[in-house]
């Protein structure tokens, strides 16, 4: 047999629900690492995870490591024997090193020389004696913040390690780990399956798990069971239950055998906005939520249990006894908070410090606010709601339903804003204001909280910037990276006009109204930051380094600008006329930059005698008739089509021209007639950047 499947489970203590798949995964993948660097081959790895195990199966892993041929060559012939035929101090060193006698080794011609050469087969080791090596390799590998002691030992694991398994066909890899010696038993469901239950092979586990051991060990398959029973609760109440995927991750990580289970709770609750419902249904009880065809929020949840009760009406009963008093709390809060509104509260942000060095979150709601009406003004919108909602934006962190429900800031906000007698539009952006959230969120729908959304984030920015404080390397504790493409985001899809330089600007004069100590190299670094998020945005929509970098060559201040020119420069990279036109404008740089002197401000006809530089000067005049008006009005793309045109000029200027003439004047009337050219192509971007040399 040259093959075998081999399985692994380490048996602990309840592992923490958000981290067993995250666990899994890296278990799997340091498996698979070891087993690679070992030069072990297998046909395929499945990874098995539930509460209490994390489990790996190999399947048709080599029994051994094939056997390696060594070849080593040593000195030459010549330099490894006297002239009395003994081996030298060079061929006896060569010998040790191999771990044979100089009379072992053979001769033979390398390079032209003959030298002494070493050849042997190194047999391979037998897998099962690689095996616990590679798991005990892998396990201390397990990306895990804090290890928990046990016992007496000074073992450390993310859970105290109960049993072991391990299985190599139908052998069991004799082995210690955690103070646990290797076993075939396993163990089932803790209240479904108390007796231990011996594993037959690495490949009846999941099968003898499920009968007679309760559980679902494929981390996979128990998710779906658990999403297929959420929803068919949803169906019978004729309702619709919302499954959020996190949740769904973390009940899967919570059971072993799932049993869903539909529950109530009274109507009364639902005057309480269903966003603080659907959050003490979510985190306090891991329960999914119900909607109805018009998606309001019903008075049912459905919880998944990790057994299959003789009673499930006792099950449902006790989640309903403990749901209830966290409702209660909710709805106490909501009714409590709206005692007080909003922009009374205003003032006990002052309680609140935003960051050590950049004052109090009542500092930074000012701040925010003179931005928004900064902004507001600089885009022709209604400066006032955007510096109301500012000023309301944090407030809603004092109020005890946020206290209690971080997550629903701003949401709460909305509600506490319009019971205020707040304008729609300033509670909404309230609402917005944190918008977008994480990758691929939606920004702000309306216009006023995507004002916001931009003075917001540019506050934080610009505020750890200015105290030496941005992302390093992988680090970026204050999530400055996903802020800054955010704002581009907001401006770029919301078509926002904004400088961005002088919105930067604007934010710092503030922190230096405030007192906070600026450096003057902020600005730019804030700016340059801000520009390079554009980078992976592109990458990760298809377009090449080279059309970003032919933009990001000029900088331009305005986002949505910037985002023009690379839709327009990446589709002139795909025109036929592209790579020569970018060859030629790389060459005419790369002439200029050789040229020391004055060039004369514009061409003189007089000094055009080639046919190539006559016609490439008229077709320059008339060319850029056409596409000046285009390139001001940001109709790029256009502008970049008909720019194509002159390919043909520009070839023909390039062979049948030389540009570096003897005359003086000539050569400067040239060097002008370039520049010219390359003048009216850096109006969108350095195209030369295309231009792969």
């Amino acid at each position: 047999m040259t093959s075998k499947d081999f399985l692994v489970e380490v048996g602990c203590a309840e592992l923490p629900p958000k981290s067993l798949r995250g666990l899994s995964e890296a278990f799997t993948n340091g498996v698979r690492a070891g087993l690679e660097a070992a030069g072990l081959t297998y046909e395929s790895i499945v990874p098995f995870a539930s509460p209490r195990r994390l489990a790996v199966r190999v399947e048709n892993l080599a029994v051994r490591q094939d056997d390696v041929q060594q070849e080593k060559f040593g000195p030459a012939v010549k330099a490894a024997f006297d002239e009395n035929g003994k081996p030298t101090p060079a061929a006896a060193g060569f010998a040790r090193g191999c771990g044979v006698e100089v009379s072992e080794l053979g001769q033979e011609e390398k390079d032209g020389t003959l030298k002494l050469v070493y050849r042997a087969v190194q047999a391979g080791a037998a897998t099962s004696t690689l095996l616990p090596g590679i798991v005990q390799l892998s396990l201390a590998k397990l990306p895990i913040p804090r290890k928990m002691r046990w016992g007496s030992t000074r073992d450390e694991f993310v859970r105290p390690v109960y049993w072991l398994v391990m299985l190599f066909g139908d052998e069991l890899i004799d082995t210690e780990l955690f103070g646990v010696r290797s076993a075939r038993l396993t163990r089932g469901h803790r209240f479904h399956c108390q007796e231990p239950i011996e594993l037959l092979s690495p490949k009846s586990y999941e099968q003898q798990l499920l009968n007679p051991g309760f559980v679902i060990a494929d981390y996979e398959q128990r998710k779906d069971q658990v999403q297929a029973q959420v929803l068919a609760k949803g169906e019978k109440l004729g309702a619709q239950v919302k499954i959020d995927t996190d949740l769904l991750d973390e009940v899967t990580s919570m059971v072993e055998w799932p049993v869903a289970l539909t529950g109530r709770f009274d109507e009364h609750f639902l005057s309480v906005p269903a966003e603080a419902l659907v959050s003490s249904m979510k985190n306090h009880q891991k329960t999914f939520y119900v909607e109805d065809d018009k998606g309001q929020l019903m008075p049912f949840f459905v919880a998944v249990a990790n057994l299959e009760s003789n009673d499930p009406d006792q099950v449902v009963a006790g989640n309903e006894r403990v749901i209830r008093p966290r409702l209660a709390d909710a709805a106490f809060f909501y009714e409590t908070d709206r005692k007080e509104p909003l922009g009374n509260r205003l003032q006990q942000l002052g309680n609140i410090v935003f960051q050590q060095q950049l004052g109090t979150v009542e500092q930074k709601s000012r701040r925010v606010a003179l931005l928004a009406l900064q902004i507001a003004d600089a885009l022709n919108l209604d400066p006032a709601p955007c510096e109301r909602a500012a000023l309301l934006g944090k407030c809603d962190l004092v109020t005890q339903m946020v206290g209690e429900f971080p997550e629903l800031q701003g949401i709460m906000g909305y509600y506490y804003a319009l019971h205020d007698g707040e304008s729609a539009e300033v509670a909404q952006a309230i609402n917005e204001q944190y918008l977008p959230r994480y990758a691929g969120d939606a920004v702000a729908d309306t216009l006023t909280g995507a004002v916001l959304a931009i003075a917001e984030k540019l506050d934080t920015i610009c505020g750890l910037f200015a105290i030496g404080q941005p992302p390093t390397g992988s680090k970026d504790p204050f999530a400055l990276r996903r802020a800054a493409l955010g704002v581009l985001r907001t401006l770029v899809e919301k078509s926002l006009d904004l400088d961005l330089s002088k919105a930067i600007h604007d934010s710092l004069d503030s922190y230096l109204k405030q007192g906070v100590s600026v450096p003057q190299e902020t600005a730019q670094q804030v700016f340059d930051f801000m520009l390079e998020r554009f980078r992976a945005w592109y990458l990760g929509e298809g377009v090449s380094a080279e059309v970003f970098q032919s933009v990001m060559e000029l900088k331009p201040v305005k986002p949505l600008d910037f985002a023009l020119r690379v839709h327009a420069v990446n589709r002139f990279a795909q025109l036929p006329e592209s790579g020569a036109l970018a060859a030629a404008n790389k060459r005419v740089s790369n002439i200029l930059q050789k040229f020391d002197g004055t060039l004369p401000a514009t061409i003189d006809p007089s000094l055009l005698a080639e046919d190539a530089e006559i016609k490439l000067a008229d077709a320059l005049v008339d060319t850029l008739a056409l596409v000046q008006p285009l390139f001001e009005q940001r109709e790029y793309t256009s502008g970049l089509e008909k720019l194509a045109a002159i390919r043909d000029h520009v070839d023909a200027f390039f062979d049948q021209v030389l540009v570096m003439a003897d005359d003086q004047q000539v050569r400067a009337n040239r060097l002008t007639l370039l520049s010219e050219l390359r003048n009216i192509f850096l109006q969108v971007a350095d195209v030369s950047c295309l231009h792969r040399s």
